[in-house]
């Protein structure tokens, strides 16, 4: 019997697109149920046309609904994948300007500092809707392979208050994995085993396997300070590796705004960071693609849907982890990977409630998880501070409990090192008021956040608009750049 599989925030049209093709590139899955639901029609409609002319051309039996109901999308569901930016575009600007004017310089600002921690503000009433829907609705045994981020916080808050099955998804340790192949010299990443063990987007490589034999830190220091490109690059990540003796999953910009060292002075931020990608530090440079890109593919989706449909097959698969778990439960094949799940004693020196990101083999038996065992003391406690961060955050997003975000806040490593309290007591209300309309959880507590603003001195006085800013280009000026492209017509 075919299975279903339901995607909430199916609009988000690159992961949708792929993780549909990547399911169906398995022979046993090819008559799978899909339920595609969005709140926004267009981008809805979008993807499902896109979705359906290669569906078409591949002459495969799979069968796509398109719902705006999200109930209906979940009913009976076998697998529901989590995809959304909750606020979208409109709430991520927030997340980087206002922390700006206060003196935060944050890269990304989707998992942790106060981009992240916002984020996850409105993503967890969300989430625990979406798990309500698959207690009440969806097979009993679904699977919630949850995508969005804040990653941790997210899937924290489905396992511990929406009490539903639930395994976190990203990757970053596949990213991380082909660089340590690629300044080692081996010709790909499956030449080199890896064990990876942490929390999401700060997962350490704590075993690297070359040639039959462990690779010593001082080996793998060496080689990527000899790399032409990321001993350029990836500065942060080398000097973590060089102090810490262990090389971390994400990438340099990304890991530069969980830590307090490499972003709290604007003078020294740009010795730290390259230019040349926005994924290696440059301030807002998530949202200024995101925001390129979505102007982009607006102009641009008449020519998409003209264009011949890529093969579905397995030489076309992606890397991302979903389609490989449902492969594994579905058919048995065995299928091993890095996934985020609640601890429960697998890094023995992390506390048990909180989301680890740690090997995995998935079959038909479901998803098993080995013990790691402790990791590091270094490792270990840079993780705590952002786990207590993650801990605070998730409960504050439960209960609407103003007094544990601003506490949240505090404790955030990046944060703590460039703000002072009354700072951060005065940027969180500010956050609150600006992105009142998706955080129903705090109703009222919002009059009384403009309250305080009223009454005190606007702390966040900087015109800084960040160490390295970089202008978002017009449809326009991307067109231009295109056409100076080589060979380009």
């Amino acid at each position: 019997m075919a299975i279903k599989v339901a995607f909430i925030g199916a609009g988000s049209i690159g992961f949708t697109r792929g993780l549909f093709r990547d399911i169906l590139a398995v022979p046993e899955l090819q008559d799978t149920q899909f339920a595609f639901h969005d709140i926004n029609k267009r981008n809805l409609d979008m993807v499902v046309a896109l979705c359906e002319k290669e569906l078409k051309a591949a002459k495969l039996p799979a069968t796509i609904t398109a719902t705006l109901d999200r109930r209906r999308a979940v009913a009976d569901a076998d697998y529901v994948l989590n995809v959304v930016r909750v606020g979208g575009l409109d709430a991520f600007k927030l997340d980087i300007d206002i922390p700006l004017k206060y003196g935060v310089d944050q890269c990304v600002g989707d998992t942790l500092a106060p981009g992240g921690i916002m984020y996850g503000q409105r993503n967890i009433p969300c989430i625990l809707d979406f798990c309500r829907d698959m207690r009440e609705v969806a097979k009993p045994d679904v699977l919630f392979l949850n995508y969005a981020n804040p990653n941790a916080m997210n899937t924290w808050a489905a396992i511990e208050y929406g009490k539903i099955n639930t395994v976190g998804l990203c990757h970053g340790v596949i990213g991380g994995h082909h660089q340590i192949a690629q300044v080692l010299g081996a010709k790909s990443a499956k030449e080199v085993d890896i064990i990876c063990a942490g929390i999401n987007h700060q997962t350490w490589y704590i075993q690297i396997i070359y040639q039959g034999r462990k690779v010593t830190s001082e080996e793998l220091l060496a080689a990527f300070e000899r790399h032409p490109v990321y001993a350029k690059t990836e500065k942060v990540r080398i000097d973590v590796l060089r102090r810490f003796g262990y090389y971390s999953t994400e990438s340099n910009g990304h890991l530069s705004e969980y830590v307090p060292w490499y972003r709290k002075r604007p003078a020294e931020i740009r010795k730290w960071i390259d230019l040349s990608s926005w994924i290696l530090g440059e301030t807002g440079g998530y949202l200024r693609v995101c925001t390129e890109g979505r102007n982009w593919f607006k102009t641009d989706f008449p020519n998409w849907l003209k264009a011949d449909p890529k093969p579905i097959s397995p030489e076309t698969r992606g890397h991302e982890h979903g389609s490989y778990i449902i492969e594994g439960i579905e058919t048995g094949r065995l299928y091993r990977g890095h996934f985020n799940v609640r601890n429960s004693g697998t890094i023995s020196n992390l506390p048990d409630d909180c989301i680890v990101e740690v090997p995995g083999y998935v079959d038909r038996n479901g998803i098993n998880i080995p013990r790691v065992g402790d990791l590091p003391l270094a490792c270990a406690a840079t993780l705590m501070a952002s786990i207590n961060v993650q801990r605070m955050a998730v409960k504050a997003a439960v209960e609407g409990d103003v007094t544990l975000l601003k506490q949240a806040m505090l404790h955030d490593p990046l944060t703590a090192a460039c703000l002072n309290p009354p700072e951060i007591w005065q940027m969180t209300d500010s956050m609150l008021v600006a992105q009142a309309k998706w955080l129903p959880q705090y109703g009222g507590q919002i009059a009384a956040a403009k309250k305080r603003l009223a009454s005190e001195k606007p702390l966040g006085t900087w015109k800084w608009k960040g160490a390295a800013r970089l202008h978002t280009k017009s449809v326009a000026e991307m067109r231009a750049e295109r056409r100076r492209r080589p060979g380009a017509k």
